[in-house]
């Protein structure tokens, strides 16, 4: 069966061979004021991977978002800049009507050829310490500014219990969220619904009692590695709030404890909806 995240990040040509892709983006991932950027982004990135067949694999994706997506038709414009023999660059165009929603410059490649071996990693990053899934706080028991948010519905996510006082009113102040994460039908993870999980969990102004819709205005995505099958470990980060926007960094580890994506977004303040 086809998955939810799939059918909704569905594209189809809209001609042979002109980069020209239809979507109908769907009301299952609304948060806030529009659309979520990580699904906008995997629907955007489904239709380049359709123009790159034999390099399927989103390795860098920077992506500006002009203004808020709205759930209906829209259509992805891919034009490839360079293709060389291991990567290729393209530029893409999601629009809705006359109205330009995200402008983006995406490298793609094969992660399975690129890769060196299991043995060629060196890192000093270290994954999140959470507790196990059945010991954290699942997205269910959101507070009820966020409950109608029809995005919370489309995965599994399970926050530490550290980093989750916003929800009842006690905000730590640390600019840190942690969770595990999965989509809804247990599909598995692979590079497309990385770039979800890029901007799946609440904004980290939250940890700060800054609730609200907080828009993306651009986001620079890596896809490091191949998730392996089973839950994923995702932190978001920020270290500056300043001039009305923030930053936020996300790291996202498989259940085989890799690093397999990372994200810098920047973002404005959150406002009320």
């Amino acid at each position: 069966m086809t998955s939810v995240f799939d059918a909704a990040t569905a594209v189809s040509s809209l001609g042979p061979a002109d980069g020209r892709y239809a979507a109908d983006l769907s009301d299952g991932w609304l948060i806030g004021g529009g659309l979520n950027g990580g699904y906008l982004l995997a629907t955007l990135a489904r239709a380049v991977r359709a123009t790159l067949p034999d390099k399927p694999d989103p390795l860098a994706i920077s992506a500006h978002y002009l203004s808020a997506s709205r759930p209906g038709p829209a259509e992805v414009d891919v034009r490839v800049l360079r293709e060389g023999g291991t990567v290729a660059t393209a530029a893409a165009e999601l629009r809705q009507g006359d109205d330009l929603r995200i402008s983006a410059l995406a490298t793609y490649g094969d992660l399975v050829r690129l890769a060196g071996g299991p043995d060629d990693v060196r890192t000093t990053a270290s994954p999140p310490d959470l507790p196990a899934p059945d010991d954290c706080v699942p997205n269910s028991v959101a507070p009820v500014d966020l409950e109608a948010a029809s995005l919370l519905q489309r995965f599994d996510m399970r926050f530490h219990p550290d980093d989750v006082g916003w929800a009842v009113g006690e905000p730590n102040d640390s600019g840190v969220m942690r969770a595990w994460f999965r989509l809804e039908d247990d599909r598995d993870p692979d590079p497309l619904s990385l770039l979800l999980v890029l901007d799946a969990l609440p904004p980290v102004t939250f940890t700060y009692g800054a609730m609200g819709w907080a828009p993306t205005i651009e986001l620079t995505a890596h896809v490091r590695a191949l998730p392996a099958p089973g839950w994923l470990r995702v932190t978001h980060a920020s270290r500056n709030m300043a001039g009305g926007l923030f930053e936020e960094d996300c790291e996202v580890w498989d259940s085989a404890g890799r690093l397999v994506a990372q994200a810098r977004q920047l973002a404005r303040m959150p406002r009320p909806v």
